[in-house]
């Protein structure tokens, strides 16, 4: 009998226990041997599937149903979370999409506990809503920058294993992708916005005083993903130093996530004989 062939969720999955980065090559392309050219091609076989499900999903929230999917993007600048929106979350109806993309809080919002802003931005029923960065940034810059005390990140972490928890109890399927680069492809991609100037927008000078803080955000990923890898809110780490395999497993995985919640069409609440036969027989305008 033939080996059964891994889903991308099952070979980008994090196990349970301590992460260490360094392991994870960004490089690689695990679930795939094509190329680029047939990266694109399988990226583009998924549109079709994609808009069905999510189309399901979305009739399936109109019609009464609770369930939602919320994809969350993490990962170190120039990871390349809008290109993946754009090329993977790009593939299905707009309208049943809702993309958030959270950056440093507003004075309005510190005085709010940090899950506050978070909550205010769930996927409503029938929608797939996406973080483009999201409520870790509060355990990531938050520990790297020494923001906050140990006793405080502690207590985060903790908060965000209920907040999930309780998303995922109340219908609402969570995908958690830490887009994971190599230090070297950062600074290829850093140098490319230098020399384009429709790029020069996207490029900050902290960007390279960040840099050098490289291990510490490293580490801090490391403790996240262990921290909060849960049976009901698992990590993948993507390897992102390729954007077109980046593109095609982020893709890849929110088809093999909706399949498993296999969203169907609602039944219509009316006779459809019924409705047949009153339009049949419509008496023509004078």
């Amino acid at each position: 009998m033939a080996k059964r062939k891994k889903s991308f969720t099952e070979q980008l999955m994090v196990p349970r226990g301590p992460v260490d980065l360094t392991s994870y090559d960004p490089h690689a392309k695990p679930g795939f041997k094509g190329g680029k050219k047939d990266g694109a091609a399988a990226l583009l076989e998924l549109e079709k599937p994609l808009a069905d499900l999510q189309e399901r999903l979305f009739a399936e929230g109109r019609s009464g149903g609770a369930r939602a999917l919320l994809l969350v993007v993490q990962g170190m600048d120039t990871s390349g979370e809008g290109g993946t929106l754009r090329h993977a979350v790009g593939l299905v109806d707009p309208q049943g999409v809702q993309i958030t993309s959270f950056k440093a809080p507003t004075p309005a919002e510190k005085r709010h506990d940090f899950l506050w802003r978070i909550e205010r931005q769930t996927p409503a029923a029938g929608m797939i809503g996406v973080f483009d960065r999201s409520h870790y940034e509060d355990v990531l810059i938050a520990r790297v920058r020494r923001l906050v005390d140990r006793r405080e990140l502690n207590r985060r972490y903790k908060a965000i294993n209920e907040f999930e928890r309780r998303l995922v109890d109340e219908g609402t399927t969570i995908v958690k992708c830490m887009l994971h680069i190599s230090y070297e492809e950062q600074k290829e991609r850093l140098l490319a916005r230098l020399e384009d100037s429709t790029k020069l927008w996207k490029f900050h000078p902290g960007d390279i005083e960040e840099r050098k803080l490289w291990p510490a955000y490293r580490e801090a990923y490391e403790v996240a993903l262990e921290r909060c890898n849960t049976d009901h809110a698992p990590w993948t780490v993507v390897p992102a130093d390729r954007k077109w395999y980046r593109n095609l497993a982020v893709a890849s995985i929110l088809r093999e996530t909706l399949e498993v919640m296999h969203p169907t069409w609602p039944p219509p609440d009316y006779d459809v004989a019924e409705q047949r036969r009153l339009l049949t027989d419509e008496q023509p305008l004078l």
